[in-house]
């Protein structure tokens, strides 16, 4: 049972929590109703997500059998047999859809949902191997997880949202890719085809341009029209903790010569946590206690 755990990979889930953030940004992440359609929302993307990890563990094999983290998975390391895994990843999938079937009366979300599917299918099939196509999949994908939680909370959600959205999940995507170079470098084994068409010293210049964008998009975001009327001006102040969390982030690959994983990071260092809950904190006060004068 622990194995099948592990090919589930419940610690990616949390990528699925980026359902949620139209209703955070809204203010409606106290509505119970739409906190209930939201948890709905994020069981039937981790089922699906975890239905397309089966799936590329299954064709990965031989690949993760040279990986010094992924050679551990159930796979690689023979504890699990493939039928019975393919049999999971079928189950998962027929979940994941059926709920989004019965979560949204439009139909939006389940086809928000099999885009997801099919762009993770096509992503293990191949696409992968293509440089920064890749990366810009990966992305997307996040993407597609906000756009489906405002269909989900009836949401509307701006175009700064959905660049923030895409430009982070870009940030995550170029941090994992910087491992894998980096493991390449030190051990000259490839761990994936489209490593091929990057270099650290590629990755390093391109993850700095992603994080400055980053800061300058978030700070925009905070700024721009609609939220300058629903908010004021106070909302930048959030920007100090986004600034705070991406100087940690490069200072664990950098300096601390870490993992960039963000799933890892975000599990394990106390500033990036503390940094999250100070932003999350933050932005709440501003955002109920709008009507209040603390900050003007």
């Amino acid at each position: 049972m622990p194995e099948i755990i592990k090919l589930l990979r419940p610690k990616d889930w949390a990528k699925n929590l980026f359902l949620f953030i139209p209703a955070f940004f809204a203010g409606k992440i106290f509505n119970l109703h739409t906190i209930e359609v939201l948890i709905g929302g994020f069981f039937a993307f981790s089922f699906l997500a975890s239905s397309i990890y089966i799936v590329n563990d299954y064709r990965d094999i031989e690949d993760d059998k040279k990986h010094p983290v992924k050679s551990k998975r159930p796979f690689a390391s023979g504890k699990v047999s493939k039928q019975l895994a393919l049999i999971i990843a079928l189950l998962l999938f027929s979940g994941g859809i059926i709920l989004a079937y019965f979560l949204d009366d439009t139909g939006k979300f389940l086809f928000l949902s099999g885009i997801y599917y099919l762009l993770n299918i096509g992503y293990s099939f191949g696409l992968k191997n293509i440089s920064i196509l890749d990366i810009m999949i990966v992305a997307a994908g996040f993407v597609l997880r906000v756009k489906g939680g405002a269909v989900l909370g009836d949401i509307s959600t701006t175009e700064w949202l959905i660049i923030m959205t895409f430009l982070l999940a870009l940030f995550m995507a170029i941090g994992k890719r910087r491992d894998d170079v980096r493991i390449k470098v030190s051990t000259g084994t490839d761990m994936r085809k489209s490593i091929k068409g990057y270099t650290l010293e590629y990755l390093n210049i391109v993850l700095g341009l992603v994080c400055a964008i980053i800061i300058v998009a978030y700070i925009n975001y905070t700024v721009s029209g609609a939220l300058y009327k629903e908010f004021g001006h106070r909302l930048y102040y959030t920007s100090l903790f986004v600034i705070a969390g991406v100087l940690r982030y490069l200072q664990i690959i950098f300096i601390d010569n870490n993992s960039g994983s963000p799933t890892d990071i975000l599990y394990k260092d106390r500033f990036i946590q503390a940094t999250l809950l100070l932003w999350v904190t933050s932005f709440l006060v501003i955002l109920y206690l709008k009507d209040q004068t603390y900050f003007n």
